[in-house]
């Protein structure tokens, strides 16, 4: 069976303001990719005597032996973004050295309307998602908005921050686009070769920020932040890959743990082979709870019964690996783009008809346009063939940090066959994940923390039923190995829950948050 070399990202990489164009149709949804710009230049570090460190105020719970100074800086807030505040705070760009040089951390927030609690932190997911576009952008409930300055920021590496920075826009676009056949030794070896070329352009422009980009040292980051906005305890809400930085934080600084919120969590339990497996096995359950819906609906492309629908998506991957589609355009739809058409569906089930329309488009016309948008949405590329985002530089080289995976071609291999086993019609494409970090410039970061952060406040941590991205046992996994884990459930479709579910997910989020209310561990929504 031939399939891409591409893992495909499992967190909410798609940022929730253009999430809702997804959910709004293809046409609303293509109106605001047209508007959409080129970033501002990546933000490269500094020397540590040119960084804009200014001894302030006494930092709150102060830094680490030092590192006083950027605990002591003074954020300097404007307006910006149509309403919102921005501020540039500085941090070290080695935590193991103050002296190493420093980097920048963007921020934007939006102030409480109302008696304000503190600050919230906020992160939507990734790695690579971007914190400034998801306070522009996010599903926020307004008594979050009254009692809360939110916060997000953009972590180590990512967008407006000091940014990893790897291909050109043309050869990125060639790189995403890349099919291979992993069953051959040939085809190993070409999609190993394209990962390495990739991890040399993100190591020759990206320079020593490579190596620091991991997500113990975004948490560390986010205490740096907690002071910096004049917070004695932090308060969390962290979605999908945001889990894991809000529990690295608990796990690092107990102490100054307040009220964390992690959405859609990732066991931290967890290395990244049963990760790509775990996920596999969630985009399986979350394309045949599509596949009964749209056969039980009028005008589904798909016919039989659910398992034979279930193969009609296979054959429509597959011809892509043979025959790419035609578009409208000078691109074609090669395999690796008709699975992330797919897949970027699946993180909502409002997105669904989205999906109909492109296979509908596929199977009965033998065309691509729909399937290319929706790829193109999820790698958040333009129209013009710029990328509004770094993404999947930044995914790539924190989660090479954090935990690499198996490199070798049998355990690949024999993993590969255990996920194809467990996920027949999506699971080919989460194997051989290894790839991407096999000639990773740097080892991955050694683990300085209790992942059951003992002595911290409680810690609620959400999961969804039938999440694909983040599978359910995730979350009561993350919940078991906090010790003050509190596990609330939702029981529905999709990616996450705050923000998108219901009004008891709403609660319970909002009443912890503002008023310190810890919901009864096992509530089910």
């Amino acid at each position: 069976m031939k399939f891409p070399a591409r893992r495909p990202r499992p967190y909410p990489d798609v940022p929730a303001g253009r999430r809702t164009g997804v959910l709004a149709g293809v046409a609303a949804a293509a109106l605001a990719l047209a508007g959409c710009t080129a970033d501002a230049p990546a933000k490269t570090a500094t020397p540590v005597g040119e960084a804009t460190v200014e001894a302030g105020s006494d930092p709150v719970a102060g830094g680490p032996e030092g590192f006083e100074d950027f605990y002591a800086q003074d954020l300097e807030w404007s307006g910006c973004r149509g309403g919102f505040e921005c501020a540039t705070a500085t941090a070290p760009l080695s935590w193991d050295d103050p002296e190493a040089g420093s980097i920048e951390l963007e921020l934007v927030r939006t102030r409480a309307t109302g008696e304000k609690v503190g600050s919230l932190l906020v992160n939507p997911g990734g790695p690579g998602g971007s914190g400034t576009d998801f306070v522009e952008n996010g599903s926020f409930g307004e008594p979050l908005r009254e009692s809360f300055d939110i916060v997000g920021f953009d972590p180590r590496g990512v967008q407006d921050s000091t940014a990893v920075t790897c291909f050109d826009d043309a050869k990125k676009d060639e790189y995403l686009s890349e099919d291979y056949d992993l069953t051959t030794d040939a085809g190993l070896e070409d999609a190993r070769e394209s990962a390495a070329a990739w991890a040399e352009a993100c190591e020759q422009n990206t320079g020593e920020l490579l190596g620091e980009v991991d997500t113990q040292s975004a948490a560390k980051d986010m205490d740096l932040l907690r002071a910096v906005l004049g917070d004695d305890q932090l308060h969390y809400l962290g979605f999908s890959y945001g889990t894991s930085l809000g529990a690295t934080y608990a796990g690092l600084f107990p102490d100054r743990v307040g009220r964390l919120v992690l959405d859609g969590a990732i066991d931290p339990t967890l290395d990244a082979d049963e990760i790509s497996a775990g996920q596999a096995v969630g985009f399986e359950n979350a394309l045949r709870a599509y596949v009964t819906d749209c056969q039980a609906g009028a005008d589904c492309p798909l016919t039989g019964s659910v398992d034979e629908g279930m193969q009609q998506v296979r054959d429509v991957l597959d011809r892509a690996y043979d025959n790419p589609y035609l578009t409208s355009g000078d691109r074609d739809v090669t395999q690796t783009l008709a699975f992330y058409g797919v897949a970027v569906t699946l993180y909502a089930e409002q997105s669904w008809p989205v999906l109909t329309q492109a296979l509908d488009e596929a199977i009965n016309a033998g065309t691509g346009d729909t399937l290319l948008y929706l790829a193109d949405f999820y790698n958040d590329r333009n129209a013009d063939g710029s990328f509004a985002t770094n993404s999947t530089e930044a995914f790539t080289a924190i989660n090479c940090l954090d935990s690499a995976g198996a490199t070798d071609v049998e355990t690949m291999r024999a993993e590969a066959k255990e996920i194809e086993e467990a996920a027949p019609t999506m699971g080919s494409f989460f194997g051989y994940g290894g790839l991407s970090c096999a000639d990773w410039p740097y080892p991955p970061a050694e683990q300085e923390y209790d992942v059951a952060a003992p002595g911290a406040d409680p810690i609620v941590v959400i999961g969804t039923t039938n999440d694909p991205a983040t599978p359910y046992v995730w979350s009561e996994g993350m919940a078991d190995a906090l010790d003050s884990g509190v596990l609330v459930t939702y029981e529905g479709e999709g990616h996450t829950a705050y923000g998108r579910s219901n009004d008891c997910i709403a609660d319970a989020v909002e009443n912890y948050l503002i008023e310190g209310t810890v919901p009864e561990d096992g509530l089910t929504c």
